[in-house]
């Protein structure tokens, strides 16, 4: 890091006994909570989880969905919870174009997938935890029933959709702006309509059964089958509302779409660089394309080239952009071949495609010989083609939001702020470890369901309404979702979880922090603190699906002769805010202790432990 100052903003946590790491301290400290009180990482996640959604909810909500990767200390093996819903059975690309639309609105109730977080959640908690559904409900009741501190960035969330809300999601209206008017920083915010949702959920799973198992799945049916799928049901059905696209419409999720899904268990997708294995999600997400970066890299002596130096970053970022490509062409809840897309000799000859220059064309392989197939992408450069994307009336696709403090979050094309999505690593004193990446369902993302006091999501709008694509719409199948937990073992050992939000940028911003631990030598906190940075290449994964070739961004904390460099190279280079890229977080045993660290940007994130 020639030339740059690295400014560590707090310790790396060490101890013996547990440690949590989240992108909120009241999901940390409640996971904490939970390991003081005798609970594993299992169940300290979970509870954690959920109060996220009350104190993120313009991030995630329990309309929303979770994967999640764990190590299992009983069983020594990594394993993959898909707590990501399916799309509706009506959900064709032919209902789509009969609608007159050629992408799936960025909002709204069409796009909507099964909620799939509850389902994950309970899964990882039955399986592998060991507290009762009211233990790990109880710290997000309490929260949604007496109100969490207003961030900034929640108020300007709802700031930005105040007029939608008002004049359109009328329902959202009612939840979200108290007395009428959008919540000030620093105000109490509530949810008694949540609160009164999960207590119905543990009461009815306490009348069905005695047995902590017997009321999860109590719970799960009541979620699926019962009170919660009959309100989605009614309310997709007998309602209509503004989306992105400019036009009202109602949803196609039924009660059957949720009582036929189930969250899942599955082996990760693994890849071995320099004596670490790393663990991360099928296909049907974009986990994979991390692996595929380290294979890229296994050629590169980048210890040699010096962490952020100019040779480092650019040959990172254009290992990013051959990885993407190839996300592009090959991934979907299908058959991919990541046998080839993982193997030496496919990757040797990717590698001789990086040179000196940057690259500003889009350029999936050939894996095994197939051809790749590209979707028709918006212009390049497009970053908003429908009424309201930026905060207006039709509501927008990604969590994306206005008019929040100077340098807190990324800052788009179109003028508008990136919010993020939600993170929690866990490990605990057994040596069980969990890392979770929950999202959806944020509160701007579709019109509250008045009954139970969330929206539904919107990760359909990462289907393609083309045919013939791995990720091409089809009904009851996974989209392609950005979100994308982490696990390593070291020398065969558990070692570390973790991940950050960031949609497009998760397996970027996660890419560059384990590279910093394993070529640079930091430790978690340095990690997370040094200068980051990531490309804006290849298309976005949310709607309008623009992109834009070429462009880097980097926190301007990074060597000003390094960001020379790169431009000489032909990157356009858009320098971020000192402190303004990546959201993560981490957990790790290593050497006899536990350790953490979590993100200082926009003073929210947290770890703990001792």
């Amino acid at each position: 890091m020639k030339g740059t100052t690295l400014f560590t903003t707090r310790p790396e946590l060490t101890g013996d006994f547990g440690m949590v790491a989240s992108t909120h301290w009241l999901a940390s400290a409640t996971g904490m909570g939970v390991l003081e009180r005798g609970g594993n990482a299992f169940d300290a996640a979970v509870a954690a989880g959920f109060v996220l959604q009350v104190a993120e909810p313009h991030l995630n909500g329990p309309g929303g969905e979770v994967p999640i990767l764990l190590w299992s200390e009983a069983e020594q093996k990594v394993s993959v919870v898909c707590g990501q819903g399916v799309a509706p059975a009506a959900a064709t690309i032919e209902r789509f174009t009969e609608l007159g639309l050629d992408a799936v609105p960025g909002t709204g109730l069409l796009a909507a997938t099964v909620p799939g977080a509850f389902g994950g959640w309970m899964l990882m908690l039955e399986r592998w935890g060991t507290w009762s559904l009211a233990d790990v409900l109880a710290p997000a009741i309490h929260y949604a029933e007496h109100g969490v501190p207003v961030l900034e960035r929640i108020a300007a969330t709802i700031a930005s959709v105040e007029q939608l809300f008002t004049e359109e999601w009328t329902t959202s209206a009612a939840t979200w702006l108290p007395g009428g008017s959008v919540p000030e920083p620093g105000s109490k915010l509530a949810n008694p309509v949540l609160a009164a949702t999960y207590r119905r959920l543990v009461a009815e799973a306490e009348a069905a059964s005695s047995t902590r198992e017997g009321q999860l799945e109590a719970a799960r049916r009541a979620w699926y089958e019962g009170f919660v799928a009959e309100a989605v049901a009614e309310f997709s059905a007998r309602t209509a509302w503004l989306d992105s696209s400019g036009h009202k419409h109602g949803g196609l999720l039924t009660g059957d779409d949720l009582s036929s899904w189930s969250a899942s268990v599955e082996e990760p997708v693994t890849f071995d660089y320099h004596g670490h294995t790393v663990c991360k999600t099928g296909p049907w997400g974009q986990g994979p394309v991390f692996l595929q970066q380290l294979a890229l890299l296994s050629g590169y002596d980048l210890a040699g080239m010096g962490l952020l130096s100019a040779d480092y970053v650019h040959t990172v970022t254009e290992a990013a952009k051959l990885a993407f490509a190839d996300r592009e062409a090959w991934y979907g809840d299908t058959d991919v071949p990541m046998a080839d897309l993982l193997s030496e000799p496919y990757n040797a000859g990717r590698r001789a495609l990086i040179g000196d220059r940057a690259s500003l064309e889009l350029r999936p392989g050939s894996p095994g010989g197939r051809e790749p197939r590209l979707p028709v992408f918006p212009a390049p450069g497009t970053t908003a083609s429908a009424p309201g994307l930026s905060g207006g009336r039709g509501g927008v696709g990604e969590p994306t939001v206005s008019r929040v403090p100077a340098g807190e979050q990324v800052v788009s094309a179109d003028g508008t702020v990136r919010g993020d999505t939600c993170h929690v690593d866990v490990v605990d004193r057994h040596g069980n470890m969990v890392s979770a990446t929950p999202s959806g369902g944020w509160l701007q993302s579709s019109p509250t369901i008045p009954e139970l006091g969330f929206c539904l999501g919107s990760r359909a709008q990462m289907f393609w309404l083309q045919e013939g694509l791995p990720a091409s719409l089809r009904p009851r199948t996974r989209p392609r979702t950005t979100l994308s937990p982490s696990f390593a073992l070291r020398d065969g050992r558990p070692w570390l979880a973790f991940g950050t939000p960031g949609g497009d940028q998760q397996d970027q911003w996660s890419v560059n922090f384990f590279l910093a631990l394993v070529h640079g030598g930091l430790n978690l906190q340095e990690a997370i603190d040094a200068p980051m940075f990531h490309s804006e290449h290849f298309p976005s994964s949310f709607f309008p699906r623009g992109s834009r070739p070429g462009v880097m961004h980097v926190e301007d904390r990074l060597d000003a002769g390094v960001l020379a460099e790169l431009r000489r190279r032909g990157h356009e280079v858009e320098a971020q805010g000192p402190w303004s890229l990546g959201r993560l977080s981490a957990v790790a045993r290593d050497g006899g202790f536990l350790r953490a660290g979590a993100n200082p940007r926009g003073a929210q994130g947290y770890a703990v432990g001792r």
